[in-house]
């Protein structure tokens, strides 16, 4: 009997756990592991916006948020890495959100260049030129608003040697020249962005006169700034020209090579009325006569022959020669010697001897548009002559203008020449 009830006893809990197998496996697709089932939403919930019950272990770590970058921002001007730059380009590296707390900029031999940081400690700026065909590096540090610190570094490239253009002054240290003498830097490349070029050259004169800088393109092809009084020089002036040029973009690859000045002084005030009507040569010196010559000028107006018309209008002295030989093959003479040959003007014209037209000289014009004198008269004139002396030819038909040569800058009236000015 007792092994009955025991067999009945083992039936019954085998049924039962069996039962609830079945009622395990009826709850889902999952095994014995399987936990809760997500209770379904009432009316009041939104699906889909439930946020998943949050993970244990290495799952939970992942999402943590990324490390926040420092606030402080370097940039600097021209950008780091550019190469080519004009010498004399400004610098600048300035830090946002943030300062400076050290910079230094060093040349390829390690010498540290001169710079400025601002008082707010949130710019620096070089404070001198660079060299041709060089390399720059920048290092420091600047901390920003949020207490963190950044690095700060960086490059820069000059043109090289080869970009470098000469520039020129004229008249140069410790001349002497006469009243109407301009003043004229020459260029060796034709600058693109000439009031640009301009800016970096000065005149100062004691006593101070009234002038203007002009854009004029001489003879031999190069651009000159010319510098041009209103009135004559007052004899004695101090004159000073600064043209700070070096590492200076004047056309693209191309770079002033240096800074040059000049100091020189304009001379006694000596002026030549030159009147083809009266055959003759007047030199003045401060308004008073001290010399009249016999002349012939060029026989153009009489012979119909625009050729050979001395032009009227203000001359200076360009330069002299005690001999040289002259030329004009479409007049049939070719290096004829000629003495004591003062230059006017690039077109032909001098003021020199003429043996052959002495009796012609204060009577008539004969020349082919030089200014004719006797032996003494034109030595005489020669050694009291300078560069820049104005020489003011009057009585003829035909003007000096750009179509005569190199230095025409008092052919135009004070107006005509402020119109060409730089402003």
């Amino acid at each position: 009997m007792s092994n009955s009830r025991g067999f009945r006893r083992w039936g019954v809990a085998l049924a039962v756990v069996a039962a609830l197998l079945v009622a395990v496996a009826g709850c889902g697709t999952g095994g014995l592991s399987a936990s809760t089932v997500a209770p379904t939403p009432t009316g009041a919930e939104q699906i889909g916006t439930a946020q998943p019950p949050a993970s244990s272990g290495a799952a939970a770590s992942s999402s943590a948020a990324s490390p926040v970058a420092p606030v402080a921002a370097v940039t600097a001007s021209p950008g780091f890495g550019t190469t080519g730059m004009a010498p004399a380009q400004p610098v600048t590296v300035t830090v946002a959100r943030g300062v400076i707390d050290t910079l230094s900029m060093t040349g390829p031999d390690g010498a540290v260049l001169a710079g400025t940081v601002s008082a707010d400690r949130t710019s620096w700026t070089l404070g001198q030129n660079l060299a041709f065909g060089a390399v720059y590096t920048v290092t420091g540090s600047a901390t920003g608003t949020d207490g963190r610190q950044v690095p700060i570094t960086g490059t820069f490239g000059t043109a090289g040697t080869d970009t470098a253009v000469r520039d020129t002054v004229y008249p140069g240290d410790g001349a002497v020249v006469g009243v109407a003498a301009p003043v004229i830097v020459y260029f060796g490349v034709e600058p693109v962005d000439k009031a640009a070029v301009a800016k970096h050259v000065t005149l100062t004169s004691t006593p101070a006169v009234e002038g203007a800088w002009a854009w004029i393109r001489h003879d031999d092809g190069r651009w000159g700034l010319d510098y041009r009084s209103r009135d004559y020089w007052p004899a004695g002036t101090q004159i000073h020209v600064s043209a700070q040029l070096y590492g200076v973009q004047l056309a693209p690859g191309a770079y002033g090579a240096a800074d040059i000045t000049s100091d020189f002084t304009i001379g006694r005030n000596q002026v030549v009325l030159a009147d083809a009507n009266s055959h003759n040569l007047v030199v003045q010196q401060d308004g008073v006569t001290v010399a009249t010559y016999d002349a012939s000028y060029g026989s153009g107006d009489d012979i119909g022959d625009p050729n050979r018309v001395t032009r009227s209008g203000t001359h200076i002295v360009m330069g002299k020669e005690e001999n040289t030989l002259m030329s004009n093959p479409a007049y049939g003479y070719s290096n004829v010697p000629e003495r004591w040959a003062v230059r006017i003007s690039d077109n032909g014209e001098f003021i020199h001897q003429n043996q052959y037209t002495v009796a012609d000289q204060g009577v008539v014009n004969v020349s082919h548009g030089c200014v004719n004198l006797s032996a003494e008269s034109a030595q005489a004139y020669f050694e009291s002559a300078i560069y820049g002396d104005p020489v003011q030819v009057t009585g003829t038909s035909v003007p000096l203008s750009a179509d005569d040569g190199d230095i025409y800058d008092w052919a135009l009236s004070w107006e005509e020449w402020k119109a060409l000015a730089v402003t």
